[in-house]
Parts: structure tokens; C-alpha cells; sequence
């Protein structure tokens, strides 16, 4: 594989690679200090760029196989458009994984081999919107392999897939080094394959460097990258304090620490021996679980555990939430609450939430519906609102954004988008699940000191889920644990530090 002389021009992108050559036998990993040059080299290896090339040779494999959040987000449209539920006497989940595997390309004879490489031969009859995130990526990785590609592109390729399932794939891409060549776009290094022979550096506009990985392993770039995150963290902070807590309707939204704190019950979240169930089998049972002012959660364990139905209970997003006993910021689940006095004290972050973000709305208009909780923009906001949102761009470095269309942006800077539209209105509850997921080294390392320097300031209460240990916060010291049961499923165990409670 070459590439000669390449200027691509995206948008207001521009992408330059001088000379970049891949031999045989080569693997290579990718830094990028901007979300949107990962975009484009994706964009690249999917032949998307054939007319957007200004200039340049690009010489590639005939057959490439790439596992990305914008082939993923493309599956789940083409999965909507197939959508039957209203034309049959059942919830229509979607195709098949085992049929989405076959469709991609992958031979009869080899399909069970290709789901036990990936751990999806248990789930091989489920449908597409019945996997968890960590599942779908699972799923997605399938789809790359099933026409046996000559390079395999991998955009984060362990996002949302827990420590087993991570190390699982490792092994896998070590026996595929062998059959084909890598290329793996990330933001860890911990998550580069061991056969990894090469690293290649990008910034926001052209291919900086290439060299050894013994090379990169001496590089000072990482510590360079960290040392510009912090010096955007104070704007961060800055505008997070500089506006007063409003809801959508005009009413305040109590801080933590002020004197209308009492607003809310101690106990912000109580779920009573909560279960969640589906004809084949429980998710999680007898759950009783308490979240106090003041508190910050950790939800862990593997995928397809149940982290986010739990969510999904308190969020009020779940079809079985008003079937338990739920008190969610002093509402009773079920007693005639709207779920919007609820979820306007909520911000979210979630996979979930990106995938469901389709509507045609502006980059402006996405951050002002963090204020009214909507997906897309159908209320006049204020004036202040409208300030709000305008500084929060500036502060993004995406002002020259507020007019273009959300879904013609890179899927990171969506992410850092809908970050922002969950802390716009300095909710008293922030769930974030996942919240990493597309973000640049850059980008990740900021926001999850935004995170800890909130939870620290105790300007808003987290609820947070993450599979990696890097990414813990030392603010968050109560756990919510889903291990096996002997009885087959999850169960629960939780440590509270502040009480040094443990229940199972």
C-alpha cells in the first residue's frame, strides 16, 4: 500500500500525506490529534475519497475490511429502514446477527468458526437492536472479516468491549497478523496488537511522522498531548461555573452546596428489589441499590451484564422500569410523574443516546436541546440559553460549526458534542456511559479530567460506566459490580465507601 502526494479536501478539512508506504509483513498503528483526520484516513480505506482528492496516488489492497463508528452508525439505518414492528403482532428487533454476518459475505461453511472467533455463537439468533454495545463492536468486527480482507482497518477496535472480550481480540489479531496486514487507529496505546511493527503521528491537517514502534516507544509526543489538554481544562471549568443552573421551564436546577440542596431527598436514586427479564432469561434480579446526595458510581462488569438496562431503569428508558419499585430524584416511578420532571435534572451520554441522535438538526441546535432534553431542537430557547450554548462552541474550537449539519461531522466530535449537551445545564444527575467512546487521545484525556474536577467540586452527582481500568476516577468509590451467579446470569454486589458497605 502507498500513498503519494495526497492533498484531500473534506469540508473545511484538509488532509496531507507527503508519502506514506505499508510493506508486506508491516503492521501499523495510528495517533491522531484530531478526531477528524481519523474520519478522513477511514473515509480513505472506504474509497469514499475517490472524488474529494484534489491530488495524489493512492495505491490499496483490493480487499479492505474496516470496523468504525460510522459503518456501525450506517448498519443501524440500514436496520431502522428494514424496521417491520408496525406491520406485524411483535417488536421487530432487527436482522439477525448470524444473517448480518452472511450478508457481509461470510461463506456458509465458515460462519460458526468466524462467531466462535468472536464470541458471538451464543448470540447468533438475537437481533441488531437487541446487542449491547460491546456486542454490536463484537458484530461489527464479523462483518470485516467475513470476506477475508488483505488489510483490516480497526477504528478503537476494543470500545465497549470489557477486559475478557479485550483480551480475547488481542490473541485473535495476533493469529490474523499472520493471514493479513493491520491497521489500527486509537487513542491507547495499551491497545495496540503486539505485532505492531510501525506507528504513524497525524495532526490536524497532514501525516507529521512515521517510524518504528521502538521509535514511538521513546517518543515524548503522548506527554506533549497531555500537557495541551490541560491548558484547555480551566475554559472547561470556567463556563461550567459561569452560568446559573437552569432547567428547560425556567426552574433552577439546586447545587450540590447551596441552600436549596434540600430540594432533592437525601437519597437521589432507590431501586427496591428491581428486576429485569425477558422470556429468555433474567438480566438481574432483586436489586436494591440506594445512591445518596453527594455520591459518585461506578457501574462495571462484561458485556450483555445488564449495565445498561440499570440505566435504562433510572433513566426511565426501559420497558420494565414502571414494572419495579423506582424513586429517582424524589419521584416515585409510576405515580403519575412526567419523565421529563425527571430527566430534566438528568444529563446523559451513552452510545445509545449517539445512535438514537439521527434527526437533521445543527451543531447549535444540538447543544441548546441538552436543555429541553430532546433529540433535536422544537422549543424557542432564551436568550441565555442561547449564549450559553454560543461560548460552549467557542470553547470546543467548533465555532465555525454552529450551522453545519450534526450527522456531517466526524463521529468524535459528535461525541464531544453530545459531552457538552449533557453538561450544559449542570444537571444534578450525570450519566455517562461509556462516554469516551470516538474520542481522540486529545480529547479523551480532557474530558475525563472535566469529569473528575466536577465530581471533586461536587457541581453535579456521576453515574458512570466504564470497561477500563485506566479510566477510573479517583473521585468514584462506590461500585456497582455485575459478577456470575451460580444460578447462571449476573448478580450484583455493591460497595458503598462512604458506609464500607458491601451487598450481594
Amino acid at each position: 500500500m502507498q500513498i503519494k502526494g495526497l492533498n484531500y479536501q473534506r469540508q473545511n478539512h484538509q488532509l496531507l500525506i507527503e508519502n506514506w508506504q505499508i510493506h508486506q509483513g508491516e503492521h501499523w498503528g495510528i495517533f491522531v490529534a484530531h478526531v477528524h483526520s481519523a474520519d478522513i484516513l477511514l473515509r480513505l480505506f472506504t474509497s469514499q475519497s475517490e472524488t474529494e482528492a484534489s491530488q495524489g496516488v493512492i495505491e490499496l489492497p483490493d480487499r479492505i475490511g474496516v470496523v468504525s463508528f460510522a459503518s456501525q452508525q450506517q448498519l443501524l439505518s440500514e436496520e431502522i429502514a428494514r424496521d417491520e414492528t408496525d406491520f406485524q403482532d411483535h417488536i421487530d428487533y432487527g436482522t439477525s446477527v448470524e444473517n448480518l454476518v452472511l450478508e457481509a459475505g461470510c461463506a456458509t461453511d465458515e460462519l460458526d468458526q468466524l462467531l466462535d472467533d468472536v464470541d458471538l455463537t451464543g448470540l447468533r439468533q438475537r437481533g441488531f437492536r437487541q446487542l449491547s454495545t460491546g456486542e454490536t463492536r463484537r458484530l461489527m468486527l464479523a462483518r470485516a472479516l467475513a470476506c477475508h480482507p488483505e488489510l483490516l482497518v480497526l477504528h478503537e477496535p476494543y470500545s465497549g468491549l470489557d477486559v475478557a472480550h479485550r483480551s480475547q481480540l488481542k490473541k485473535l489479531f495476533e493469529q490474523l497478523s499472520d493471514q493479513l496486514q493491520l491497521l489500527v487507529i486509537t487513542s491507547r496505546q495499551e491497545e495496540l496488537p503486539a505485532c505492531t511493527t510501525h506507528i504513524a503521528l497525524f495532526d490536524d491537517t497532514q501525516l507529521t511522522q512515521t517510524m518504528s514502534f521502538q521509535q514511538w516507544c521513546e517518543h515524548p509526543v503522548s506527554e506533549q498531548l497531555t500537557a495541551l489538554s490541560t491548558s484547555r481544562l480551566d475554559n472547561w471549568l470556567a463556563l461550567s461555573r459561569q452560568f446559573p443552573d437552569q432547567s428547560a421551564s425556567g426552574r433552577p436546577i439546586p447545587e450540590q452546596n447551596s441552600s436549596e440542596q434540600n430540594s432533592f431527598p437525601p437519597v437521589r436514586v432507590r431501586l427496591n428489589h428491581a428486576t429485569v427479564e425477558y422470556t429468555d432469561g433474567v438480566i438481574f434480579r432483586d436489586l436494591s441499590w440506594q445512591i445518596k446526595e453527594k455520591q459518585h458510581w461506578q457501574i462495571r462488569g462484561p458485556n450483555g451484564c445488564g449495565k445498561s438496562s440499570l440505566l435504562g431503569l433510572i433513566i426511565g428508558d426501559h420497558p420494565q422500569c414502571y414494572a419495579n419499585d423506582i424513586e429517582v430524584l424524589g419521584f416515585q416511578r409510576g405515580s403519575g410523574e412526567s419523565i421529563w420532571d425527571i430527566k430534566r435534572h438528568i444529563g446523559i451520554v451513552s452510545s445509545a443516546l449517539h445512535l438514537q441522535y439521527r434527526v437533521s438538526c445543527s451543531v447549535l441546535e444540538v447543544l441548546l436541546s441538552g436543555f429541553f432534553d430532546s433529540v433535536g431542537l422544537y422549543d424557542s430557547p432564551s436568550r441565555q440559553q442561547l449564549e450559553t450554548a454560543l461560548l460552549w462552541l467557542s470553547v470546543l474550537e467548533m465555532q465555525d460549526y454552529e450551522q453545519r449539519n450534526f450527522q456531517q461531522i466526524d463521529y468524535g466530535q459528535q461525541r464531544l458534542l453530545l459531552i457538552v449537551r449533557a453538561l450544559i445545564k449542570r444537571p444534578a444527575l450525570l450519566i455517562l456511559d461509556e462516554p469516551y467512546q470516538g474520542l481522540d487521545y486529545l480529547n479523551r484525556q480532557l474530558v475525563m479530567k472535566v469529569l473528575e474536577m466536577l465530581a471533586e467540586t461536587e457541581m453535579t452527582q456521576l453515574l458512570y460506566v466504564s470497561h477500563y481500568d485506566e479510566d477510573s476516577l479517583d473521585a468514584i468509590r462506590n461500585y456497582v459490580d455485575f459478577v456470575p451467579s451460580p444460578e447462571g446470569g449476573y448478580q450484583t454486589v455493591i460497595t458503598c465507601a462512604d458506609s464500607l458497605d458491601k451487598q450481594v
